[in-house]
C-alpha cells in the first residue's frame, strides 16, 4: 500500500506556557508542519502572514490575553543606517563573510554554546547538544543559507569565527532564523551587524525586505529591532508601519489574539495547498 502526505495543510496548537518575553504572561503557538516539495511555497505564504520557520515547523504565537509578539521585517529600499549603526558597519569591516548550504560544524556548536552561556543561560535552549544543534541548521525543508562572519589572522591558516546566522531565502527577502555571537566581542556590536549585513546583501538580490523575527513592544531583549527605521510590524493582519511604537504597546498587551477557527480561516495558502482548513 502506497502512502502519501496529506496535500491540505494542518494546523495545530500548542499548550500554553510561561512567556519568555513578558513577565506573568503565557504564550501558545499556532504551527504547521513544513515538509514536501510544496515547502518552499507554503514558507514564503506564510512567512508574509506573521509566522516564523523552526526545523520543519512554521509557527506564530496565539495568546489568549496577549497580542504583543509582532513578526517584523525591514523595507530595503526605503532603510537609511543611523549614525551608530554606520559606526557598526564601519568597526566590522575587516570580518569575512561566507554563506553555505546549511552544514553544522564543531565551531559552529562551540561558538553557539559560549553565546548561550553569556546571554541565555537560563532560556530553553542553553542545553542542546551537538545533535540538537545540527538539526537545527540542517533540517530545513526550504532554501536556507549558513551564513558564517571570520576574523582572518595573519599569524594563523584558520580564520576565526565569530558569529553565524542562519537565513532562510524568501521569494519577498531574506529572514533571519537564528543567529549568535562571539559574546566577548560586545564591542563590535555583532548582532547588529549581521542585521546590516543581510540588509546590503538582499539590496544587492533586489529582495525587497528583511525578516526579524518578532518584536515585543516594551520588551528590553527585543528593544534593539525598533532601533531600524523602514521598520513594519504584522499587526491585525496587515503590514504595517512602526511610527508610534507606543501604539502597539498599548494596544497588544492586554489584547488577545482571535480565536483559534477565525485566525485558520483568515490564513491565505498557495493554491495547491489550499483547502478549508482544519486545527487540530
Amino acid at each position: 500500500m502506497r502512502h502519501s502526505l496529506p496535500l491540505a495543510t494542518q494546523f495545530y496548537v500548542t499548550a500554553s506556557q510561561p512567556c519568555p518575553y513578558l513577565e506573568g504572561k503565557v504564550e501558545r503557538k499556532l504551527f504547521a508542519g513544513l515538509q514536501g516539495e510544496h515547502a518552499d511555497s507554503l514558507n514564503n505564504t506564510l512567512s508574509k502572514q506573521g509566522f516564523r520557520r523552526s526545523q520543519n515547523v512554521l509557527y506564530r504565537p496565539t495568546c489568549a490575553d496577549c497580542s504583543a509578539c509582532l513578526s517584523a521585517r525591514i523595507r530595503v529600499a526605503d532603510f537609511i543606517p543611523s549614525k551608530t549603526q554606520k559606526r557598526v558597519t564601519r568597526r566590522n569591516t575587516h570580518l569575512l563573510r561566507d554563506a553555505s548550504a546549511p552544514w553544522a560544524t564543531e565551531h559552529q556548536y562551540e561558538l553557539f554554546s559560549r553565546y548561550l552561556n553569556a546571554r541565555h543561560a537560563d532560556g530553553g535552549m542553553a542545553d542542546m547538544d551537538m545533535f540538537e544543534f545540527s538539526s537545527m541548521v540542517e533540517e530545513t525543508p526550504v532554501r536556507s543559507r549558513i551564513v558564517e562572519y571570520s576574523v582572518q589572522h595573519e599569524l594563523y591558516e584558520r580564520s576565526e569565527l565569530v558569529s553565524v546566522c542562519l537565513t532562510d531565502v524568501l521569494d519577498d527577502g531574506l529572514s533571519l532564523v537564528y543567529s549568535f555571537f562571539d559574546p566577548d566581542m560586545s564591542r563590535h556590536s555583532l548582532g547588529i551587524y549581521m542585521i546590516l549585513d543581510h540588509i546590503e546583501i538582499a539590496r544587492e538580490a533586489g529582495l525587497p525586505y528583511v525578516y526579524l523575527g518578532y518584536w515585543v513592544p516594551g520588551s528590553p531583549k527585543m528593544d534593539y529591532k525598533s532601533n531600524f527605521n523602514s521598520l513594519e510590524a504584522y499587526y491585525k493582519g496587515e503590514w504595517v508601519d512602526v511610527t508610534d511604537q507606543s501604539l502597539f504597546e498599548t494596544n497588544t498587551k492586554n489584547t488577545g489574539t482571535a480565536p483559534i477557527p477565525e485566525q485558520v480561516a483568515a490564513i491565505q495558502l498557495p493554491d495547491i495547498l489550499s483547502s478549508n482548513g482544519n486545527t487540530l
